[in-house]
Parts: structure tokens; C-alpha cells; sequence
């Protein structure tokens, strides 16, 4: 009898070790599918945005909710003033033809200062606005630099600035140049100057607390470095690939 309760517990353990893997098999089967379901959605969303207008983001719906409206007017690039276009490249990211979502200058010389300045292209900054949400964390940050070669496959230049410049935040609760064109100069985006364009630009880094309009000396130094490198690279190229 005791023989028998033996081998009956030790079927019982080993019935039960097998059991072990299973479930963590099926575990890991199922995760697997989760993410691979999730991969194929956002990737299948990207190339989606690549010919439909992204309808809202999290920032946008964040600040209407706060603020209970937002002013947003989107506009094809083609109804947008080209030195406005080179303007945000200037200013944001002067290599944006250069690389394919990141530019490694720019890192580089983020790392050596520690720190202190930006290195985001344009393209990781649409994703963030796009698909994302605002704040500094790893989780959104590897997000972000994962997602950022596939929108730089799916996605032209053009159609990249096209969208950043009708999703950045340009003031309190206005998003897109063509909204901070109409507030501030009472014109289109397609009737904006140089000075204009430039100073719409220049508080792109943080458009709650600087001024268009009333622009501090700061914000007007900004503008005039802007105004020329948006000169510069006009002349050597690095604005053809969303010029036509």
C-alpha cells in the first residue's frame, strides 16, 4: 500500500511539473500574439496616416478638454507659405533631408552638453505628437524611437512636415500654422512673410509661454537666427526634399 502512494504522489509531481511549462508556454504564446496584434495595428495606422489626415491627437484632445476649444485649421503643405516650411526646419531640425529619423549630429552634441539642448528630429516629434503623448519617460521614449524608421519608410518628407505643420502646438490651445497665422496676423498660412513665419517658429520650443506678437528679445533674436538659417538651407540644398 505504501508502494502504491508512492508512485501515486510522484505521478502526481510530475503530472504537475508538466503542467508548469504549459501554462508558461501558453503564456508566453498568447503575449506573443498581443504584441505582434499591437505591431501590426500601429504599423498598419502609419500607413494609413500616409494619405488620410490624422483626425485628432492626445495633445490636441488633452488641451480641448482643459480648455474646453482648440483652434485648428488643417491645410495641405501646398496652402502653406514655403518660407513658413523652411522656416520650422530651420529652427527645428536643420538636417531634416539628411537622415531618416534621426539625426546623430544632433545627439551627439546633445550628449556633449549634457544634456542641456534638444536633439528630436521633426519625424520623432510628429510621432510623439501623432501617435503619442507629451512628458519625458522611457516607455514613450523607446516607443517613440521604434516607431520613427517606419514612419520615415511609409511616409514622404513632405507628407512628414505637412502633418508636423498642422499638429504642433503654436499657442495656448492652437495647433497647426494655419491656426497661428489667422490668430496672430489675421492671414492665411499661404500669405505669411518672412518675419512672420520666422516668429510663428521661434516659439515652437514652447508656444504657452512665448509670444508671436509681442515677442520678447529673446524670442526676436530667435526669429532673425531663423530667418537665416532658413536662407541657408534653402541655398545648399537641404530643403529640396519637400520643396518642389
Amino acid at each position: 500500500m505504501a508502494k502504491k502512494a508512492v508512485r501515486k504522489t510522484s505521478g502526481k509531481k510530475k503530472k504537475a511539473s508538466k503542467a508548469k511549462p504549459n501554462v508558461v508556454m501558453r503564456i508566453r504564446r498568447w503575449v506573443t500574439r498581443g504584441l505582434l496584434a499591437i505591431a501590426t495595428f500601429v504599423v498598419a495606422l502609419i500607413a494609413l496616416y500616409s494619405v488620410v489626415n490624422p483626425p485628432v491627437t492626445h495633445t490636441i484632445w488633452t488641451e480641448w478638454r482643459r480648455l474646453g476649444k482648440v483652434e485648428r485649421d488643417w491645410v495641405p503643405i501646398e496652402q502653406i507659405s514655403p518660407i513658413m516650411a523652411r522656416s520650422v526646419v530651420a529652427a527645428e531640425d536643420a538636417n531634416f533631408c539628411r537622415h531618416w529619423g534621426f539625426d546623430v549630429e544632433a545627439i551627439r552634441d546633445a550628449i556633449e552638453g549634457g544634456g542641456a539642448r534638444g536633439a528630436s528630429t521633426i519625424t520623432q516629434q510628429v510621432v510623439k505628437n501623432v501617435f503619442l503623448w507629451q512628458g519625458r519617460s522611457w516607455v514613450r521614449k523607446a516607443l517613440e524611437t521604434s516607431m520613427t524608421p517606419v514612419v520615415e519608410i511609409f511616409w514622404s518628407k513632405q507628407r512628414i512636415l505637412e502633418i508636423y505643420l498642422n499638429v504642433a502646438e503654436t499657442g495656448n490651445g492652437v495647433f497647426g500654422v494655419e491656426a497661428a497665422a489667422q490668430r496672430n496676423f489675421n492671414v492665411p498660412a499661404s500669405k505669411l512673410s518672412s518675419v512672420q513665419a520666422a516668429r510663428i517658429a521661434a516659439i515652437l520650443p514652447s508656444p504657452r509661454n512665448r509670444s508671436v506678437t509681442d515677442p520678447s528679445v529673446r524670442t526676436r533674436r530667435r526669429a532673425a537666427a531663423i530667418l537665416d538659417g532658413a536662407a541657408t538651407i534653402r541655398a545648399d540644398g537641404r530643403a529640396d526634399c519637400f520643396e518642389d
